[in-house]
């Protein structure tokens, strides 16, 4: 049993291409999602622990890019509470957390999938070692099962690739309970894609993503947006199994303009995109008309565009960005990412 140590975990943000928004009893998602782990846009969290002698009572202190963030203690210390009940053996430690992103947080670049992935990751190998356990085989998904219980989007980030989270029909092990990787079932074709991800705006939404899981529970689309989330997922699947580009973009976009429509059918309704947004979107739509390059545009829970594209799209998608899109970028940034292999861990 160890008594004591330091364990470090880099993990990466993923990006949705089929969505879940709305949720059905405790973090279990209203439909299923097929997402993309990336590589670039990563949280690194590494957690100092030592067993408490006095107490049985679990203690913990929190940095975020090395300074008190009050806002991300409190959100980090709601799920200890909730790992502490599935890791027993981590009661009696007090654990040292700082955390640090390589991208911006709160600004829907499904920034707590990376921080609460690394964390739970942390957390389930110092179980491991302080408990004596070598259950390799079911620890990732131990991991996706407890990253779930602190943000949904979480329990995707766990693997590289393409992964599925939400039971679907037709594929085994898939759960609302963890996430599995799909990407062995996936066509080579997307293997290698990449993400440009536009940051039209750095800030913190106006409206968190809990805040916006919550509305969805009034919304009068809830059950078309769940019914159409699950038949697109097993679409999507079919389209990364085959190698159809052009399902894969259909799906993608509809995918991401439906989420934005349940934005403004809450009650209150609220926006996310900037005008910014929308001059891109149309931008890619007649560039793509024009040119008939390969790719697509999605969005997460804020103003910024993810671009997906192959390989061959690649020199001429990255100098109409520089010579286009990015005047409509805050201070001119975009992050130049990819598919991932997901987390690493970088300190035993």
């Amino acid at each position: 049993m160890s008594s004591s140590g330091r364990i470090a975990w880099r993990s990466p943000s993923n990006i949705a291409v089929v969505k879940y928004w709305g949720k059905k009893g405790f973090q279990l998602p209203g439909n299923s999602s097929v997402s993309m782990t990336l590589t670039d846009c990563f949280t690194e969290t590494t957690i100092e622990y030592s067993q408490k002698i006095a107490s049985s009572t679990p203690s913990f202190s929190f940095l975020f890019q090395g300074k008190k963030n009050i806002d991300f203690e409190t959100k980090t210390g709601r799920f200890l509470e909730i790992a502490f009940r599935e890791l027993h053996a981590l009661k009696n430690f007090h654990l040292q957390i700082e955390s640090s992103n390589s991208f911006p947080h709160s600004a829907g670049i499904a920034s707590s999938a990376s921080s609460i992935s690394s964390l739970a990751l942390c957390l389930c190998t110092i179980n491991r070692l302080v408990s004596n356990t070598e259950d390799e085989e079911h620890f990732l998904r131990g991991v996706s099962h407890l990253a779930r219980l602190g943000s949904g989007s979480a329990c995707r980030s766990v693997y590289g690739g393409w992964v599925l989270w939400g039971e679907t029909n037709g594929i085994i092990n898939s759960s609302d309970d963890y996430a599995i990787p799909v990407s062995d079932f996936s066509s080579k074709i997307f293997s290698t894609w990449y993400d440009a991800i536009l940051i039209v705006s750095s800030g913190i939404k106006q409206v968190k993503s809990s805040e916006g899981h919550k509305l969805m529970e009034t919304n009068p689309y809830k059950e078309i947006k769940f019914k159409t989330g699950n038949l697109n997922a097993v679409k999507f699947l079919g389209a990364l199994n085959s190698g159809n580009t052009e399902l894969f973009r259909n799906i993608a976009e509809y995918e991401a303009m439906s989420l934005h429509a349940m934005f403004l059918t809450s009650d209150p309704s609220y926006i996310l995109f900037r005008p910014e947004t929308l001059q891109i979107i149309d931008k890619l739509i007649r560039f793509r008309y024009d040119t008939g390059l390969e790719y697509c545009f999605t969005l997460d829970a804020g103003p910024n565009i993810h671009i997906l594209y192959p390989e061959s799209s690649r020199d001429r998608l990255i100098t109409f960005i520089k010579l286009e899109l990015t005047p409509f970028c805050e201070d001119g940034r975009w992050i130049d990412d990819r598919i991932g292999n997901g987390p690493e861990q970088i300190q035993n």
